[in-house]
């Protein structure tokens, strides 16, 4: 079976302004996701699904059913607040959506078999991707996952703080644990987390997730059952997240290994308006060197 790949498209984009994902970097008006697509497609992936607001699908499904159709199969499913919660009594006033992990959870019922997850507005590149499909068709399982790395100093922005999941590696390579560091700016020679965990520096070739994970289908059911334990300890609060690495971390520490798969692509993204002319500058340089056409889809 043909992995699936699963884009996360629900965020709001609060800090940036817009709905970036949908915004236009390449010549012909792609979005980052369409190079996302086309990379997947060309590494042998055979499904899209898109993890969106309800209120956004029409929205979508016109701009990237024309360019998809006949191409690769296409998925639509929403995040919704009360998802998976199984009646939970969550606070009335609470707007944030659960996170990373919950938006996963809802793509449950539009996949069955092994599948990535990515971010709708990081690029990743070629590589990660060939990668990605090469560990899903050969190695992952119930008991094996997968995350893509990258170093810590190429995931910064020059316009304000980032959040990053800091991976430590064991003897093996395999993941040991992972943390959600907050607010990470570089600072001269060093990268400073302002948050309330320790060490408050990161060396610059530290191994981080830009969210670019590789699942078994086992994940979704494994997924849920922590889901309940979170809101039951954390669902009371009004922004509590629960996030992929919080899984992720948990199911090494029950015995599942999570493998580091290296790539040589470089990473980009969009975390602020002002990062949109880099994007739009290292897309054309990629376009230059011939990795991408003028037009993807034409």
């Amino acid at each position: 079976m043909k992995p699936t790949l699963v884009i996360l498209a629900a965020g709001m984009a609060s800090r940036y302004g817009s709905m970036k994902q949908i915004q236009s970097f390449g010549p012909a008006g792609e979005t980052i996701m369409d190079y996302s697509i086309y990379d997947a497609i060309r590494a042998g992936f055979g499904k899209v699904v898109f993890i969106i607001r309800r209120q956004f699908a029409d929205q979508f499904k016109e701009i990237f059913e024309p360019k998809l159709s006949g191409r690769i199969e296409t998925g639509y499913v929403f995040q919704e607040m009360d998802s998976y919660t199984n009646g939970y009594a969550y606070p009335a006033d609470r707007t944030k959506p659960w996170g990373t992990a919950h938006a996963v959870l809802c793509a449950k019922e539009a996949v069955q078999g092994p599948f990535a997850v990515i971010n709708a507005d990081d690029f990743y590149g070629r590589e990660a991707f060939e990668n990605a499909a090469a560990f899903l068709t050969q190695q992952c399982n119930d008991k094996r996952f997968a995350i893509v790395g990258y170093e810590l100093a190429g995931t910064l922005s020059d316009h304000g703080t980032v959040n990053r999941g800091v991976c430590t590696l064991d003897a093996a390579g395999n993941l040991a644990a992972i943390t959600e560091r907050i607010n990470i700016s570089r600072n001269g020679n060093e990268v400073v987390c302002d948050d309330e965990l320790l060490p408050r520096t990161l060396p610059l070739r530290t191994s981080v997730s830009m969210n670019f994970w590789c699942f078994a289908p086992s994940f979704f059911q494994y997924t849920l059952e922590q889901f309940d334990l979170f809101l039951q300890a954390n669902g009371q609060g009004l922004k509590s997240e629960f996030f992929i690495p919080l899984v992720a971390d948990q199911f090494i520490k029950e015995g599942g290994t999570v493998a580091v798969v290296p790539t040589r692509s470089t990473w980009f993204g969009v975390t602020y308006k002002e990062d949109a002319p880099m994007v739009a500058k290292s897309l054309n340089a990629l376009i230059e060197a011939g990795e991408y056409p003028e037009s993807l889809w034409s």
